[in-house]
C-alpha cells in the first residue's frame, strides 16, 4: 500500500475531511455534482499541481491538504539527500493555499518547493484522467506512451541533439562571419601586443604605487627611523634607559612592598616592547637604501601604465583585467576562424547524435509491436472484438530532439479493416475504451504504487463495464488502485467503496467522503443502476452485481 491517509481543510466545498485508505481496489461514487473527483484534485495539489485562490472554500482564509504515503524504497535516498528523511518509513506531504493564491508546501515537516513535490509525484501516484483519449492524437503524448512502455529514457538523445545543433550553429555562424572575424582578430592582436610591452600583473598596480612611494621618500623614512632609535635607545635619557632605571628602583623594594611586583612586571613588558621596536628599526635601516636607479625604472613603468590606460580609456586598475579579456576574446575568434576544427566538431556531434538516435529507434521498433499486441488483446475484452491496435513509426525528413521517428497510433475497429489514425476512425466511446486499454497496459509496467483512474470508463456500459471493473480489481492485487466511476458494474468489483455526498449547511453546500458498509453499498449501487434506491428490483440487481 502507498497512500495511507488524506486530510482536507476548507478545500473547495469540503470543510473538513480525514480519510484512511486501504490497499487493493477502491472506488469513489456519488451523485452528479457531489464532487467525486475532489480527492483526485486535492491529491494533485499535494503533489505540486497548480493551485490558486479558487481552491479555498468560500469565506475561508486558506485551505490545507495533507497526504500520508508509505515511502517507496527508490525514493528514500532522494529524501535523505534533500534533508527530508528520518520519518520511520512514512512520507507526509502538506500544502496550503491562501485566499490570495499564495502557496506553501512541506515534505515530512520541512519546507519544500513545488518543484520538489513534482519531482516525487510520479514515484508515488500514476493518474489516468477521464480525457486521456484526447492525448491519443497528439504526437508528443503518443511518443511518451511508447517510450514509457519500452522503458526508454530519451534524455541522452535529446542532449546529443542539442550538442549537435549547437556545433552546427557555431559552424554556420563562423562561415558567415569570416571577414568580420578576421578584422576583429587583427584589431585585438594589435591591442594585446601594445599592452604586452607592459605585461601588467593582476594585482601589480597598487603594489607599484606603494613601492614608488617608499623609494621616493626613502631619505625621509630613514631619518624618521633614526630619530626614533635615538629617542628609544641611543642616549642616556632614552626611553629604554629611563624604563630600566624605574624597573631597577621598584625591584629593589619588592621585598618590602610586594605591590611593586605588579608594576615591575608591567615595566618589564614595556621594556621588551621598546627593545623589539629598536631591533625592527635597525633591520629597516639595513634593508632600506636610497636607490635612484630603481626609482627611475618605477617612474618609467608607471608612466607607460598610465599612458596605455588613457589610450584604451580604462582606469589603471582595470588594465590587467582588460588585457586578459582581450586574450580570451582572441582565442575564441581564433577558434571560430578555424573552420576545419569547427567542421570536425560538428561531424563528431552528428555522429554522437546518430548513435544515440539509432539506439532509440531500435528500442522503439522492438516495443511498438509488443505494445500494439498488448492493447489489441485488452481491446477484445472491452467490446472491441476483432479490433486491432497498431503503433506506426514513420521516419522524419529531418531529425528532432526526440529522434528520427514520428509515432502514431492506428486502430481498426473490426476484423479485416485497414488500421487508420485513431482520431479519424474511432467514435467517442471507442476512443474511451482504447484509452482505457492503453492505461491498463501501461500502468502494469509503471513503478508508482498508487494508480488512480478518474472516470476513464466514460462512454462504456453493460458487460464491458463489468470487464473494466474486473481489470481494475486485477490491477489492485499488486498495486493500490482508486477509480472515480459512475458505473455500478465497476463499483461492484471494488474492495472498498467510498461514497461522495453533499449537503446544505446554512447557505453553503458542503461535500463529504466516507467508507460505506455492505448495506449502504447495495443502496448506492441501486441508485447508480438508475432505479429507485428503495426499489426491490434495483436492490436485488445491486446484490446480484456484488455477488458476481
Amino acid at each position: 500500500m502507498s497512500l495511507r491517509r488524506i486530510v482536507l481543510r476548507n478545500f473547495v466545498i469540503v470543510e473538513s475531511l480525514e480519510l484512511d485508505l486501504g490497499s487493493g481496489f477502491s472506488v469513489l461514487t456519488g451523485e452528479t455534482g457531489a464532487g467525486k473527483s475532489i480527492l483526485i484534485d486535492a491529491l494533485q495539489l499535494a503533489l505540486g499541481g497548480r493551485g490558486d485562490a479558487g481552491v479555498v472554500r468560500e469565506g475561508q482564509a486558506r485551505c490545507e491538504i495533507a497526504a500520508e504515503f508509505d515511502t517507496p524504497e527508490m525514493l528514500a535516498p532522494w529524501l535523505e539527500e534533500q534533508g527530508f528523511g528520518g520519518n520511520d518509513g512514512l512520507l507526509l506531504l502538506r500544502r496550503t493555499v491562501d485566499a490570495e493564491g499564495r502557496s506553501r508546501a512541506w515534505i515530512n515537516g520541512s519546507a519544500a518547493t513545488l518543484t520538489q513535490l513534482k519531482e516525487i509525484a510520479n514515484t508515488l501516484v500514476d493518474i489516468h484522467g477521464q480525457h486521456a483519449w484526447q492525448s491519443l492524437t497528439r504526437s508528443d503524448a503518443v511518443r511518451s506512451l511508447l517510450d514509457g512502455y519500452a522503458g526508454i529514457q530519451p534524455g541522452a538523445t535529446q542532449k546529443a541533439w542539442g550538442q549537435w545543433r549547437q556545433a552546427k550553429k557555431a559552424l554556420e555562424s563562423a562561415t558567415e562571419r569570416q571577414a568580420s572575424l578576421l578584422q576583429e582578430s587583427e584589431r585585438l592582436a594589435w591591442q594585446i601586443a601594445e599592452v604586452d610591452k607592459l605585461a601588467p600583473g593582476a594585482e601589480e598596480w597598487p603594489e607599484l604605487n606603494a613601492q614608488h612611494g617608499r623609494l621616493a621618500n626613502a631619505q625621509g623614512l630613514l631619518e624618521a627611523a633614526q630619530t626614533a632609535l635615538t629617542v628609544l635607545d641611543d642616549e642616556d635619557d632614552s626611553a629604554a634607559a629611563l624604563i630600566s632605571r624605574a624597573l631597577a628602583a621598584l625591584q629593589a623594594q619588592t621585598l618590602i612592598e610586594p605591590a611593586f611586583a605588579e608594576h615591575a612586571q608591567a615595566l618589564e613588558a614595556a621594556l621588551a616592547q621598546v627593545q623589539d621596536t629598536v631591533h625592527s628599526l635597525h633591520q629597516y635601516q639595513r634593508h632600506t637604501d636610497q636607490d635612484p636607479a630603481s626609482l627611475a625604472a618605477l617612474d618609467d613603468r608607471l608612466s607607460l601604465w598610465v599612458s596605455l590606460s588613457r589610450r584604451f580609456r580604462r582606469t589603471p586598475e582595470d588594465l590587467a583585467q582588460l588585457h586578459a579579456q582581450w586574450n580570451t576574446e582572441l582565442a575564441q575568434i581564433d577558434q571560430a576562424l578555424d573552420l576545419a576544427a569547427l567542421q570536425g566538431a560538428e561531424r563528431d556531434a552528428w555522429k554522437a547524435f546518430q548513435h544515440a538516435a539509432q539506439a532509440l529507434s531500435k528500442k522503439r521498433q522492438q516495443a511498438a509491436p509488443d505494445l500494439g499486441q498488448a492493447v489489441t488483446d485488452t481491446m477484445q475484452t472491452l467490446g472491441l472484438q476483432g479490433g486491432r491496435f497498431e503503433v506506426a513509426l514513420t521516419r522524419l525528413d529531418e531529425p528532432q530532439a526526440h529522434g528520427w521517428e514520428q509515432v502514431e497510433f492506428l486502430v481498426a475497429g473490426h476484423a479485416g479493416v485497414t488500421a487508420r489514425p485513431v482520431g479519424k476512425v474511432a467514435s467517442g466511446g471507442e476512443l474511451s475504451r482504447i484509452a482505457l486499454a492503453i492505461s491498463v497496459v501501461t500502468s502494469q509496467l509503471g513503478q508508482a504504487p498508487t494508480l488512480i483512474f478518474d472516470e476513464v470508463d466514460s462512454g462504456i456500459g453493460g458487460a464491458v463495464a463489468h470487464t473494466v471493473g474486473q481489470l481494475l480489481r486485477q490491477l489492485g492485487r499488486d498495486r493500490q488502485v482508486m477509480a472515480v466511476t459512475h458505473l455500478p458494474q465497476v463499483a461492484a468489483c471494488a474492495d472498498q467503496h467510498l461514497l461522495v455526498s453533499k449537503h446544505q449547511a446554512g447557505q453553503q453546500t458542503l461535500s463529504t467522503v466516507a467508507h460505506i458498509g455492505p448495506e449502504e453499498r447495495v443502496i448506492e449501487l441501486a441508485r447508480m443502476l438508475g432505479g429507485s434506491a428503495q426499489s426491490e428490483v434495483s436492490l436485488a440487481h445491486a446484490r446480484e452485481l456484488l455477488a458476481v
